[in-house]
């Protein structure tokens, strides 16, 4: 008896640690690619962390148009793999078809809400971390004029721009804050020469430190601005090695973070779906300090950030989310 007891836990333990590893994970990009040095890198680089960890290997694919993304997700979800990330809001209106069509599989969509059982969504306030850049770029700045390039004129970009506008004239009035886009296309993600373009225009008008949320656009925003003698701030993935000593820093949105979490809570049989809000309290927006910008961030910046930090984690400072209500009050 006592044997036969010892057989069934031991072929139960060995069934459970099959079924949490029993898994076919995959993502799908949004545009622009995996390798925008951006947004959907990160992305990437969450799901080869949890590859170099558990061993397990995943799939991905790069779209490369919108009418791709049905057919893409149905594909995926028809093949079996489970769970299924999505990189970028961008897939909802495929994601609210397909996730009801395959009510067993694990779905994660990254910046949008998609209220389905078997669906987490991952939000970030974007534009907590859009006002630590914001600080940083006014006490950089030496012309007190700095400035915003947006990819896609969608609300959610205006999220990253007003949390950015509202952090550097919290600095004092005499801020001023240039703001433009890319396009009102998907296009808008991957257009770097347009990107420089608008940045250079900026630079004509007195900015001296710009800020993008363009996805591979911005890549042209960096290097407009390392051209110029201008300080960037990158966005999305760290990208502050780019042009070392000419981005001032990065918003960080640990986008790798939602997809490393999808992949391993699969794998422990620990996914939750539902809305996951990730803000600078829960480690999900930040600015970045390395090697590479250190030159550049006085102790005086340091200071600012720190206390700015602490007040938005208290509530003492309250950032506006243009999301609520369309507007941007800096």
């Amino acid at each position: 008896m006592k044997k036969t007891l010892l057989t069934l836990l031991a072929t139960a333990a060995m069934s459970a640690t099959a079924f949490a590893a029993d898994i076919k994970p995959a993502i799908i990009y949004d545009l622009g690619g995996k390798f925008d040095k951006s947004f959907n890198e990160a992305a990437y680089n969450g799901a080869e962390k949890f590859k170099a960890e558990t061993g397990i290997e995943y799939r991905d694919f790069e779209i490369a148009n919108d009418a791709q993304r049905e057919q893409a997700l149905r594909r995926f979800a028809g093949d079996g793999n489970n769970p299924i990330v999505m990189a970028g809001f961008s897939w909802s209106a495929a994601l609210e078809k397909v996730a009801v069509e395959y009510p067993d599989i694990k779905f994660a969509i990254i910046d949008m809400v998609v209220d389905k059982p078997n669906v987490r969504s991952v939000v970030f306030k974007e534009e907590e971390g859009g006002w630590l850049a914001g600080i940083l770029a006014g006490m950089a700045s030496k012309t007190k004029t700095v400035s915003f390039v947006g990819g896609m004129d969608i609300p959610l970009i205006h999220k990253f721009a007003c949390g950015y506008i509202g952090g550097a004239k919290s600095l004092g009035p005499d801020i001023k804050v240039l703001e433009a886009y890319t396009g009102t296309t998907p296009d808008a993600w991957n257009d770097p020469v347009k990107g420089g373009e608008i940045a250079k225009s900026q630079f004509d008008q007195g900015s001296d430190v710009v800020y993008h949320a363009a996805g591979g656009t911005g890549v042209g925003v960096l290097q407009a601005a390392a051209d110029a003698g201008k300080l960037g701030i990158g966005v999305d993935s760290n990208q502050n090695g780019l042009h070392p000593g000419k981005v001032l820093t990065s918003m960080v949105k640990r986008v790798d973070v939602a997809v490393y979490d999808a992949f391993i809570t699969a794998k422990n049989d620990t996914f939750k779906p539902g809305v996951n809000v990730l803000g600078l309290k829960e480690s999900g927006v930040d600015v970045a300090m390395d090697d590479n910008n250190a030159p550049l961030i006085t102790a005086e910046m340091k200071a600012a950030i720190d206390k700015a930090r602490a007040d938005i984690d208290s509530g003492a400072v309250k950032v506006h989310d243009y999301m609520s209500d369309e507007t941007c009050p800096y």
